[in-house]
């Protein structure tokens, strides 16, 4: 059967390529090249096949040594410049590997913690989890409070009231987050530094884990901290950072589950690599048998992970979409380490190797911690809905009564949730997150000349606004486009695995399109908009083996880039730290009609 001009046409191309290729690289085609097959049908768009050398460092590509000469490669002529020999360089870079991350969580700590007590105020959903909080320290579980009307005032004057009852109140999110916030008022007591301390503790620390997570991800230091900084410098996590709302929790309980992905990542594969056969030659090549049947060994950082997607689950429910979309990105990499290793059958080799181990270390770990964080309510006699099971028969009552009780419990807070339609002024649809469309004020006064710091003519503008640094924003909307480019064209994991974290804290609120949502909600996927926007940046800087002119030009363009969205934090600062400023000043700051 005779093929059609296009078919005819394509396997062409095809073959003209991969022959232009062994032409140029030395190299004979490889026996997949076959016209149709769907590597090669790629290519016609950019697709590049990854290397086929050293299989050990295919599976666990190795951190770069630091050179010494005027080479090419990264470093090699800053260290010559420096004078530093191979052994000294080394260790300067080893020693960079951790110092660098802790010097810039010292940065992004310092300005978090500066003033933190200030406003004097219960700023947007304070009011809420402070208060919950304070109860889960004092009773077990979320007693009854005032209107907040009457209770604010009342926490916030002197001498302080505390208006709480020990009945049971309804609330709409899991204990963890305000168990979290709960430690903070432990040790500084019921105000705004004490319900504040444990967000700024957490938006700090995610500081640190996010360079050493860029680190691991780009094997290099240098955009490990880039990244960790440009979320220092971001201002809606800055914002949560020091405010006791429940999102940063969740933020940085699935931050922590994704960096212990990776580290379970690179030793799974590293013990893979170590069972392959080694040839004459001394490198590692693939072996079917091995690829199919060698074990991957105790993975502990696994259970890890499911230990904190339990408890980002257990702050808001939006962590069950991260435990999904991990449970597939972990069997997904799992696979590609097996066809690496060269499996015949990756997917049949991960079922029977894998995948048992892969659910149980995540779900089953993660059902276990929700549950354990309901503790106090299980021990309790006046926690909301607690004896609603008891004396109850039916189908289920061979289940134990509290859970039973709690299951009733935890479907009223779900109708409750996707039933949420009350209109808000600051509400906003998810289409508009990524471009900043409509941020929340969570703090605003207008203090007039010579009160509350306001050295203006005419009265001040004093606004807490939870707005993410618009040029690091609008960078990253760039960014994911790129990123798109580099897993579907490149088959870059990297990039796979920091879209599969943003599509999993980002696209499931567009199944509640009529629910009140808001933008701060977005924090949950801050870190991997600066995993993207810092991918970017190193593809400005250009490859390794890139020319002196254009490794200076990437450089000069990824630096103006870096020093606009830190200035445009700084310009912005006074917004997000209820600084009073003039109206004018206040006004010019709103770029845009919907952030007034």
């Amino acid at each position: 059967m005779s093929s059609s001009p296009s078919t005819r046409w394509w396997r062409s191309a095809v073959i003209d390529q991969v022959s232009s290729r062994s032409l140029t690289d030395g190299s004979r085609p490889a026996a997949t090249a076959v016209p149709g097959d769907w590597k090669d049908r790629l290519r016609l768009f950019g697709y590049v096949a990854p290397p086929r050398d050293d299989l050990r460092e295919r599976l666990v590509p190795p951190f770069p040594e630091p050179g010494t000469g005027t080479g090419t490669g990264t470093g090699a002529g800053v260290w010559g410049f420096l004078g530093l020999g191979p052994v000294v360089a080394g260790r300067v870079v080893q020693v960079m590997g951790w110092l660098g991350p802790v010097l810039v969580a010292a940065l992004a700590g310092t300005v978090r913690f500066w003033q933190l007590g200030r406003p004097r105020a219960i700023v947007f959903d304070e009011t809420f989890y402070a208060k919950d909080a304070w109860a889960l320290l004092h009773l077990g579980y979320e007693g009854t409070w005032p209107t907040r009307t009457v209770s604010d005032p009342q926490i916030l004057g002197h001498p302080q009231v505390v208006p709480l009852s020990d009945a049971g109140a309804f609330v709409a999110h899991p204990p963890t987050g305000k168990w979290v916030i709960a430690l903070g008022e432990w040790m500084f007591g019921l105000e705004p530094f004490g319900w504040r301390f444990m967000t700024a503790l957490l938006g700090t620390l995610s500081v640190l884990m996010l360079c050493r997570i860029g680190r691991r991800l780009f094997r290099s230091t240098l955009l490990g901290c880039l990244a960790g900084a440009l979320m220092a410098v971001d201002g809606l996590h800055f914002v949560m950072s020091r405010s006791a709302l429940l999102d940063l929790v969740v933020m940085f309980f699935v931050l922590a589950a994704f960096g212990c992905l990776l580290i379970d990542r690179d030793g799974a594969r590293a013990r893979l690599a170590t069972a392959l056969p080694t040839g004459t030659d001394g490198h590692v090549r693939p072996d079917p048998d091995t690829g199919d049947r060698a074990g991957t060994g105790v993975r502990p950082w696994r259970l890890a992970a499911g230990l904190f997607l339990g408890l980002a689950a257990s702050t808001k429910w939006n962590g069950l979409y991260f435990l999904a979309c991990f449970v597939v990105l972990t069997v997904l990499w799992d696979v590609g380490a097996r066809r690496v290793a060269g499996a015949r059958h990756p997917y049949r080799a991960v079922l029977r190797k894998d995948l048992g181990w892969s659910v149980l270390s995540l779900v089953p770990v993660a059902v276990v911690t929700y549950l354990a964080t309901w503790t106090g309510w299980f021990l309790s006699d006046k926690g909301y809905g607690r004896h609603w099971a008891d004396g109850r028969g039916g189908t289920w009552s061979w289940i134990p009564a509290p859970l039973r009780s709690l299951w009733h419990y935890e479907s009223l807070v779900y109708r409750f949730n996707v039933g949420l339609e009350t209109w808000h002024r600051y509400e906003s649809n998810p289409w508009s997150w990524l471009v900043l469309g409509r941020p929340v004020a969570f703090f605003y006064e207008s203090p007039q000349p010579g009160k509350s710091g306001c050295r203006a003519e005419s009265a001040c503008a004093q606004e807490i606004l939870a707005l993410g640094t618009p040029l690091l924003w609008w960078s990253a909307c760039c960014a994911l486009v790129y990123l798109l480019f580099r897993w579907a064209l490149r088959r870059d994991w990297r990039a796979g695995a920091v879209l599969c974290a943003v599509g999993a804290g980002y696209l499931p609120w567009f199944l509640y399109q009529d629910r009140t949502v808001f933008s701060f909600y977005a924090v949950v996927f801050v870190p991997y908009l600066c995993l993207a926007v810092t991918m970017m940046v190193g593809a400005l800087l250009g490859p390794p083996g890139a020319s002196e002119k254009r490794r200076t030009q990437g450089a000069v363009a990824a630096g103006v880039l870096v020093l606009l969205i830190a200035w445009n934090f700084i310009y912005f600062f006074p917004l997000y730290t209820g600084q009073p400023i003039p109206h004018s000043a206040w006004l010019a700051r709103m770029w845009l009609d919907t952030w007034v």
